[in-house]
């Protein structure tokens, strides 16, 4: 096929220097259509700005580049490892030595003859200079260092493809299909927003004359990435406000005496704002959709029962759903307690429980209730949205530890949490003997006649800034980064393994003479021949026979069936178990106020953020918790991450410290929120490019709300194509 019959859509095959044999080479990394590869953009480049000639060399702590061919090489065994010498002739004016240390696979690359490039600090050692572990770049015959580019991209590759192969490539192709490319941005946009021209940003990303338009072309693309995203994120909130209805629920000042009458404590500062911006939410018509961050024993709970009594007076249900039985349990226990003064308001509110393996008989009286109105309160877990559940009148849902679930998801959801009615078609037995359905009682978003409930997101793991915006960008954020009154200080220390029996003879000593209980968090359940971390079966064995042999211990991990749980977790709260064993299925609201010892084994495994949520397990009574990480040192970043966590009590600071060491790849990676994963953002390097492109996007929609210009029509077919199913933004404009 001839060049000129070829287009942005044509099979990458076709291309000059391609090929089926290498096509199928580049189809392993993403690489089908011409368009791919122009996409496909370089991870790094080798800096030429400082390439020399063999006789401009000079010792300078500054890099220099030469280029030359390869002449020989050698390997040498020596005290600190094998030896391995490379020998380049410099276009015949001197040789060069380039010497690596133990780096057994350079040398497969070596052929005589071969064209290459070596950049490190050079110094002189008569007759020769000498490069020691420089890095080495091969190139093709053609290129030449004398026309060569500013910058040589480096590629992310697979095997079967060499990086000047696919420098070839591109280069041969830039010319012909670059101005083929569609410029989605007005022109006025782009000026005022400093941003290249799509045609001068792919070919700079691909080959950048100097630093200022590398930077540039990638700030193109940055910018563009997460501006479409954030046009998606304030289209989908202008939708929610303008098309969703929901029952404004009222609060008077008897209701509002009532509830906190409730409570056995006053409420902090954070938490009256927190409830302030709540209140004023549920009393307008449209719903609620506001996500509330609170660090480690914020107390949050108490503004989900708040919400829900207020729910209540207005004569509406709410649903209150956690990740796990285990803290489902919990969150009823807490709501029981509340509610066991039977007199004055909501002396007869009911509360629904609803949990997997419930007798049929139980379960058809729970859902009777709930069809009924009898039940103004059900708590379970999420998996109560997959079922056919026939509330009689929702008015609230309520999710705790929502933190891995993003905007995918909670489009899912609305679309599967029923609206206020049953089907007449479906029964309370129907529903009863079928148990977990698939029935979607709900519409689709934006197109409901009925109306929504309000919805309140909590999480206990504070969330980065830059990833609340993208994550969670469709919803309202309150904050609350305030302990309630009470709440103990928590001393961490970070042990070395000498350090095991000190800190064991502690622990027994708090437990035998002071009653005190404490948790040991394990990362892995079974041993792993592939992961060098301890589990919680052999930790179990290991202090039941050892150190903590005196001392009554259980073990909970996930496998566990959720009545092996309950029966354990009833076991620690009543003080039968003094020390309980267990991987992270403790990491999330369990509260057993005796508890202040926490050890934590493999510390390397855990993020901070994670470490953070177990810490928040101990310190919720009268003592102070102490808290003791064991590491392998051998783990990447692992000084930096636990120093961190040592130094800093506040979630939030922690939250942005992880994401910065971690990386966006580790700390809530889009895929698992079910979006497109970034293809060139990053959250980290970006968030300022982030934040100006979340204000330009709002101001954007605001002045066109339904991107219906003919300017902005580009614009909003790459937001729909990229954004519109994951957001469930139906026919925008």
């Amino acid at each position: 096929m001839s060049a000129d019959a070829l287009d942005l859509r044509s099979p990458i095959q076709f291309l000059k220097g391609v090929g089926p044999k290498r096509a199928e080479i580049l189809n392993r990394i993403g690489i089908h259509k011409v368009s791919d590869l122009l996409f496909y953009f370089p991870r790094d480049y080798q800096d030429m700005t400082q390439c020399r000639e063999f006789d401009q060399l000079e010792e300078s702590p500054q890099p220099q580049t030469i280029v030359g061919t390869i002449a020989d090489w050698s390997r040498r065994s020596t005290r600190r490892g094998e030896m391995l010498t490379l020998f380049v002739n410099c276009n015949d004016k001197g040789y060069l030595k380039g010497m690596w240390f133990n780096s057994f696979y350079t040398i497969k690359e070596f052929a005589k003859d071969r064209k290459v490039m070596l950049t490190g600090r050079p110094k002189f050692d008569h007759p020769y200079w000498t490069m020691m572990f420089p890095q080495i770049t091969y190139l093709s015959d053609q290129e030449d260092e004398h026309v060569i580019e500013s910058f040589l991209p480096i590629y992310p590759l697979t095997e079967g493809i060499k990086q000047y192969h696919l420098r070839q490539i591109v280069r041969a192709m830039l010319p012909i299909f670059v101005p083929m490319l569609e410029e989605v941005f007005p022109d006025a946009f782009l000026r005022e927003h400093n941003l290249l021209r799509i045609d001068e940003a792919v070919r700079a990303i691909h080959f950048p004359r100097d630093h200022t338009e590398k930077d540039l072309s990638l700030r193109r693309f940055v910018y563009q990435e997460l501006f479409v995203l954030q046009l998606g994120l304030a289209i989908r909130r202008l939708q929610h406000q303008t098309m969703l209805k929901a029952s404004p629920m009222v609060l008077d000042a008897k209701t509002n005496t009532a509830i906190r009458q409730r409570f056995p404590f006053e409420l902090t500062k954070a938490q009256e704002k927190v409830l302030k911006d709540i209140v004023e939410d549920m009393s307008k018509p449209v719903p609620m959709n506001r996500l509330l961050q609170g660090d480690v024993g914020s107390g949050k709970t108490i503004i989900a029962v708040y919400a829900m009594l207020l729910s209540a007076a207005n004569g509406y249900q709410s649903v209150f759903m956690a990740p796990t039985e285990v803290l489902a349990k919990q969150h009823l226990r807490t709501l029981t307690r509340i509610l066991e003064d039977k007199s004055g308001m909501f002396s007869n509110i009911n509360i629904a429980p609803l949990f997997g393996g419930q007798k049929t008989a139980e379960r058809k009286k729970i859902l009777r209730d709930i069809s009924t109105g009898t039940a103004q309160i059900i708590i379970g877990t999420q998996a109560i949205i997959y079922g056919e559940i026939p509330f009689a009148k929702l008015g609230l849902v309520i999710i705790d530890e929502q933190h891995k679930f993003g905007v995918m998801q909670r489009a899912a959801l609305k679309l599967t949490v029923p609206k206020n009615s049953m089907s007449a078609k479906h029964t309370v037995n129907d529903v009863a003997n079928k148990g977990s359905g698939t029935l979607n009682m709900g519409q689709p978003y934006g197109h409901s006649s009925d109306f929504e409930p309000h919805y309140l997101v909590m999480t206990a793991t504070p969330i980065p800034r830059s990833v609340t915006m993208t994550m969670f960008g469709d919803l309202d954020v309150s904050v609350m980064n305030e302990l309630p009154p009470g709440r103990q200080p928590v001393k961490t220390y970070i042990a070395e393994p000498e350090d095991r029996t000190t800190w064991w003879d502690f622990v027994i000593r708090k437990v035998v003479e002071e009653h005190w209980q404490g948790y040991v968090v394990v990362p892995l359940v079974d041993e792993s021949e592939h992961l060098d971390a301890r589990s919680v079966i052999d930790v179990y064995e290991q202090l039941s026979a050892g150190p903590l042999r005196n001392c009554r211990l259980g073990m909970m991990h996930g496998r566990m069936s959720a009545e092996e749980k309950e029966k354990i977790m009833f076991d620690f709260r009543t003080g039968e178990i003094q020390i309980l064993i267990a991987t992270t299925v403790i990491e999330v609201g369990v509260d057993v106020p005796n508890a202040n010892l926490l050890t934590i084994e493999n510390a390397e495994r855990f993020g901070l953020s994670q470490l953070h949520q177990l810490r928040g397990r101990i310190g919720r009574g009268k003592h102070p918790g102490y808290c003791t990480v064991f590491y392998n040192p051998k783990a990447e970043n692992v000084q930096k991450r636990l120093k961190a966590f040592e130094k800093l009590s506040d979630g939030f600071r922690l939250a942005e410290k992880d994401f910065e060491i971690r990386g966006s790849g580790d700390l809530f990676g889009t895929q698992q929120h079910g979006m497109p994963p970034f293809r060139v953002a990053d959250l980290v390097r970006d968030k300022e490019i982030l934040y100006e492109a979340r204000t330009d996007a709002v101001q954007l929609v605001y002045s066109d709300p339904g991107l219906t210009r003919q300017e902005h029509a580009k614009l909003r077919k790459q937001m729909l194509n990229r954004y519109g199913a994951v957001l469930n933004l139906g026919d925008v404009g």
